[in-house]
């Protein structure tokens, strides 16, 4: 389970709105000199998320929670997404050469129609997937204390 510490922001029904602070292991990195990530993570700035999950354990406004997804599932999801339509614009763009008449063109066109075809097809098994790729929330860490002047 990657787990991730966040602070409940609003309440939706039956779900609350989570923000997480993305942060970057880059401190304790020895690499970090030469590496790409550390300028990305300067950039991004340590950006503010925001996600929505089902609130199955009573989570309130302002407290601190854990939210969490199965690695299996991040796997496949991540695979779904950027693999899928990258197969199959590689196999349309193929297609269109030898059936189109063999040009650049006829590749460039079927490598878009790929492209699109497979951003439908993720769009389509996502919504067939239902809650199984959504983060879930675990635990609470703390409650936040309301003070009355």
């Amino acid at each position: 389970m990657i787990t991730e510490t966040g602070k409940v922001v609003a309440l939706s029904g039956d779900s609350v709105w989570v923000q997480t602070i993305r942060v970057s292991a880059c401190q304790s990195c020895s690499a970090r000199a030469g590496c790409g990530q550390r300028a990305l993570a300067k950039v991004s700035g340590g950006r503010a998320n925001q996600v929505l999950v089902a609130n199955t354990v009573g989570a309130r406004v302002g407290d601190e929670v854990v939210i969490g997804i199965d690695e299996q599932s991040l796997l496949a999801a991540s695979l779904a997404v950027y693999g899928a339509p990258l197969l199959m614009m590689v196999l349309a763009s193929i297609a269109g050469y030898r059936w189109l008449g063999g040009t650049d063109a006829a590749a460039i066109l079927g490598a878009l129609a790929g492209l699109g075809a497979g951003f439908w097809w993720v769009r389509r098994w996502q919504r067939r997937s239902g809650d199984k790729y959504q983060p879930r929330l675990i635990r609470v860490n703390s409650t936040h204390s309301v003070t009355c002047l």
